[in-house]
């Protein structure tokens, strides 16, 4: 009889040892993350979360998941080829193409295997890839994988994507976020998509801190900027900030969408979204639809953010959508102020490197269009008496 004998653990150093000493190195820069699970009923007042116009909670906005998980299943059940793509999918398709003012739309499971499957589909070896220097890790990781030349240029600079384009033979693709995560910050739109027009490039807009603040009633950076449906643009966006639940989607000319749906191997080899968040999803657009004002009151609650933190005399960026960005001396500093909002019973965002492609920490602070005059000036007289003093 053959018997199989498991194999002995190794005697010597193991082949993840090398982790330890990265720990130890970030613990000695102040780089250390960690998981804190948070409560259903949290009793910190949220300003780290991406919910700008409330609807995760909304009742609308849960019902609609809630029914959709008991009609068709807690999961999707495959990928979106096979038997993961539902009649709610193509709905939520055909309803955010319209909302946006695109021609098509494709859903996928996250906002991050969006804009991988948007930039490796539509670009490849010969392609030259203009990124700017800010833009999210997922367009990063999306020019990384593409196999295309990929040039970071300045931020927020189209003369430097005029620079880079120019001389260019072949094809290329302007990568860009709408409004930056770091800083809030938005994009300029229109001078790229000149540039884009001058030198017949394609403009690739990640509008996932966009859409749901900006554009008429929310409708999106594209739309704002006059953009949406323009033959040579194509937008990513989350499902997951504005809309309050979960997911991603590409946005563009019908084209376009059906050669992803042919190549892009994150909606391919992906598990379709869940029922649940497309229900949501559908629902908190319904509502946005009916109360277009919750887009503007999210930025007016930003804009109360910037003017007050700045009177308390704080380094604050001005927001053009809902990221409110306040600098810190050290990355050490940035932790323990975002560790004493807490024990006042706020919640902020804490940035430092390598996410901040300025080697600045911060807190970000989101605007909701749910807040309170209450809570908005709790929220900034306990950042100010917590700031770093010296």
């Amino acid at each position: 009889m053959n018997s199989t004998r498991a194999p002995q653990p190794p005697t010597g150093p193991g082949p993840f040892d090398w982790v330890g000493g990265q720990a130890a190195v970030r613990a000695a820069a102040g780089l250390r993350r960690e998981l804190r699970p948070r409560p259903a009923d949290s009793a910190l007042l949220d300003l780290a979360g991406n919910d700008y116009l409330g609807l995760t909670r909304h009742p609308e906005v849960t019902r609609a998941g809630a029914d959709a998980c008991l009609r068709w299943g807690a999961g999707s059940t495959g990928s979106r080829l096979v038997t993961g793509s539902t009649a709610l999918h193509a709905e939520l398709e055909a309803e955010i193409a319209e909302f946006t003012g695109f021609e098509a739309a494709l859903v996928l499971a996250s906002g991050y295997a969006a804009n991988l499957a948007a930039v490796t589909a539509l670009t490849g070896p010969g392609t030259l890839l203009v990124s700017d220097a800010g833009n999210h890790a997922s367009l990063i990781d999306g020019c990384r994988l593409s196999r295309a030349t990929t040039e970071v240029v300045r931020h927020a600079a189209p003369d430097a994507v005029r620079k880079a384009l120019r001389g260019h033979e072949g094809p290329s693709v302007v990568v860009s976020d709408s409004v930056f995560s770091v800083d809030g910050d938005a994009a300029p739109l229109p001078e790229l998509s000149a540039a884009c027009r001058t030198y017949g490039a394609g403009l690739l807009i990640d509008d996932a801190h966009g859409l749901g603040v900006l554009g008429d009633g929310g409708r999106g950076a594209a739309r704002g900027a006059g953009l949406a449906g323009a033959p040579d643009v194509v937008c990513t966006a989350t499902l997951s900030k504005s809309l309050g639940a979960q997911g991603g989607v590409v946005l563009g000319p019908a084209a376009v969408i059906e050669h992803l749906v042919n190549t892009a191997r994150t909606f391919i080899f992906d598990t379709g979204l869940a029922p649940a968040a497309v229900g949501a999803a559908l629902g908190a657009l319904g509502v946005l639809r009916r109360e277009p004002e919750r887009a503007e009151r999210a930025r007016g609650v930003a804009g109360e953010f910037h003017r007050r933190l700045t009177a308390a005399g704080l380094d604050v960026t001005a927001p053009d959508a809902c990221v409110v960005s306040v600098r810190a001396p050290s990355a050490d500093d940035a932790v323990r102020w975002a560790a004493r909002c807490r024990d006042e019973g706020l919640a902020v965002g804490c940035f430092r490197p390598p996410s901040v492609p300025d080697g600045i920490s911060r807190l970000r602070l989101t605007a909701r269009c749910d807040l309170t005059e209450g809570q908005i000036e709790a929220a900034v007289a306990a950042i100010a008496r917590t700031a770093p003093r010296g």
